[in-house]
């Protein structure tokens, strides 16, 4: 039975993502940051661990755990993370760093110290997480789109230094997917931005936060969590995985416009999304 360790399975994508491949037949150790939500899981019959990617500690014993219970590890999904929401002059060099701990750092080493039981092995699949925003850049998401834009780098790096081997690393660019992902991204625009010292405050509180606050997801496109869930296990049943997946129409969309449009043409493009 191959297996599979998920970070941030307390709701949405990851969620869905662990029980489909647990209905699939794969073993799976869903891992969340709080231990209310690992409860949560444990309720699903799922293997868990507490994982905040931040502490590399948590990430060491519960890799030490698999390897113990299972004498291997076939894949890691690095599916946590965040949306840090506000215009890149308003984001103070803090918060910056906050949106990279989890969404570039944590991921980063979780990757790390799953390649090295990967190297031993001969063996494995990382999956990372990215977004159409590593592919292209839209307003007011200054921080999760250069963190999106740095996983990129790195699983690009990755793949021509993992050529020639049986480790494999995918990259999923997901569109508008129906998760939680709006609701903490509202809790982070009104922790860490001034929307009253700003040249955007009318743009914040007539656009932005209504979009934020609003419960109705009108994203054209949208998809259900399910639809990355599909992709992993896509991913999990591959001998050699692609080496990216677009998933929702939005994704195909503004990546081939990335692909073909000048720059200038595709910001205006962009900024009228």
């Amino acid at each position: 039975m191959q297996n599979i360790l998920i970070t941030g399975c307390s709701t949405g994508i990851g969620l869905e993502t662990a029980l489909t491949l647990k209905h699939n037949g794969y073993k799976v150790y869903a891992s969340a940051r709080q231990e209310i939500d690992v409860a949560y899981l444990q309720t699903l019959g799922l293997e868990t661990f507490k994982i905040d990617v931040r502490n590399k500690e948590e990430i060491s014993q519960a890799l030490e755990t698999i390897m113990a219970n299972d004498g291997k590890l076939d894949a890691v999904f690095n599916n946590a993370g965040f949306g840090q929401p506000g215009a890149v002059e308003d984001l103070s060099t803090e918060v910056l760093k906050e949106q990279f701990e989890t969404n570039v750092f944590g991921l980063h080493e979780v990757t790390t110290q799953a390649m090295k039981i990967f190297r031993a092995q001969g063996y494995g699949k990382v999956i990372q997480h990215s977004s159409v925003l590593g592919i292209i850049s839209l307003k007011f998401r200054g921080a999760y789109n250069a963190s999106k834009y740095a996983i990129e780098g790195l699983a690009d790096t990755m793949r021509q230094e993992l050529l020639g081997s049986d480790i494999y690393i995918s990259s999923i660019n997901t569109g508008p997917v129906t998760s939680k992902f709006r609701d903490n991204a509202l809790k982070k625009f009104n922790k860490n931005i001034n929307i009253d010292d700003s040249y955007f405050t009318d743009m914040y509180k007539n656009e932005l936060k209504v979009r934020l606050e609003s419960e109705e997801n009108n994203a054209p496109f949208n998809l259900p969590a399910t639809s990355v869930a599909n992709v992993v296990l896509e991913i999990m049943k591959s001998q050699k995985p692609n080496p990216r997946y677009y998933v929702t129409k939005a994704t195909h969309i503004l990546g081939f416009c990335k692909r073909i449009l000048p720059t200038s043409l595709l910001d205006r493009l962009l900024n009228k999304i």
